[in-house]
């Protein structure tokens, strides 16, 4: 699993200030004292070595006592798996169930590999072949005809030319046959432009990540061809729950930052809560294995628990004293375990009666669970 850590020296009072910097520019000074350490070779056109790439996500000290701040908890061989597979002439594949956040390591991926992690196609139900392949400026194209000016690259069409790497977000969610656009520039690591006889080919350097999560399998299913051009990493969910609370930790105390909401050091024991709850209805057990439970439908990720938390601190923050407590809590866990009206309420009031009841110093949030699902 992967989390933003809090580390980042890039929050300013300034107004104007971006919500959600991209990552080359909030970890700016990480990334520029890794460049500086960093004497391994480099693969052609990248910022750093697949070791510092590596060390980015992972975390470490360098030399010169510079702390680089983790961005993803969980095996090391993940990421190095995923950082060697760039180095090479195979596209990355990120899969995971939602919430595992791989967007996030997709980003700090392409930050600090080529510096930019801009070039994006985010993928719809309604993404269109140009927004993979290009489009054309049709006020240019009809007074001069079809030329190099008129045309509209793609971000991974100036991936390509420019040796970057390009991202695809929710590659499954794609319409087949715009997901097969991918398959000549993956395996000839060429874009073809008929309408001008022309082509781009792909300079050393480029590359692509896509995203894709396990739930939508039989949306718009990736054909072996496509799947052959990809190596595949899973991301899984967090091992254990103190690996889980450090995310939610990381996380919320970010956002928090970036809300003006107040920190959440008295809150760990909230946190805690909703990653234990969130876990034990994912994997259909209590945490003392005594007690078996039904799954609702939701995914119940790390990701969600982290909104349920952000929300809690809001909460807190404007209409309580600014400690977080059980009854801040309560609605967000609710909204996000009940999806189905019927179905998962019924679990959530199963599981709140034979598990939170009889647990011990539960007794607050289970009031305020009470009160919330009357």
């Amino acid at each position: 699993m992967t989390t933003p850590e809090t580390g980042s020296e890039s929050g300013t009072e300034a107004e104007g200030e971006a919500i959600r910097p991209h990552a080359e520019v909030a970890f700016a000074q990480e990334l520029k004292a890794l460049a500086a350490a960093d004497d391994r070779p480099r693969p052609v056109q990248w910022r750093l070595s697949p070791w510092a790439v590596a060390t980015y996500l992972l975390g470490g000290t360098l030399p010169d006592g510079t702390v680089i701040s983790p961005k993803y908890v969980g095996p090391r061989r993940i990421v190095e798996v995923a950082v060697t597979t760039l180095a090479t002439d195979r596209a990355l594949l990120l899969l995971g169930v939602p919430g595992t956040a791989k967007t996030w390591v997709s980003e700090h991926l392409a930050a600090a590999v080529s510096g930019d992690s801009t070039l994006l196609v985010q993928g719809t139900a309604g993404t269109p072949e140009e927004a993979v392949r290009y489009g054309w400026n049709y006020a240019r194209l009809l007074a001069h005809g079809p030329s190099r000016d008129a045309l509209v690259p793609s971000p991974v069409m100036r991936a390509m030319a420019e040796g970057m790497t390009a991202r695809v977000e929710e590659l499954t969610r794609i319409p087949a046959d715009v997901q097969d656009t991918l398959i000549t520039i993956l395996s000839e690591k060429t874009l073809p432009i008929p309408e001008l006889g022309q082509e781009v080919q792909a300079v050393r350097g480029f590359n692509l990540i896509a995203t894709a999560n396990d739930r939508d399998r039989g949306v718009n299913d990736l054909s072996s061809a496509l799947r052959r051009r990809f190596n595949t990493v899973v991301l899984p969910l967090p091992a254990t729950t103190e690996a889980e609370v450090d995310i939610v930790s990381r996380r919320v105390d970010q956002l928090g930052r970036s809300l003006d909401l107040p920190g959440a050091p008295e809150g760990l024991e909230e946190i805690r809560r909703v990653v234990t709850v969130f876990r034990e209805l994912r994997e259909g057990v209590s945490a003392d294995g005594r007690t078996k439970l039904k799954s609702p439908s939701g995914t119940l990720s790390t990701a969600e628990a982290i909104s349920v938390v952000t929300g809690g601190l809001a909460l807190a923050a404007h209409f309580g004293d600014g400690v977080l407590r059980p009854a801040d809590m309560a609605a967000g866990i609710l909204g996000a375990v009940v999806r189905d009206p019927a179905a998962d309420r019924v679990i959530w009031q199963e599981y709140l009666e034979a598990v939170v009841r009889e647990r011990d110093g539960w007794q607050d949030f289970y009031r305020a669970c009470r009160e919330v699902s009357a």
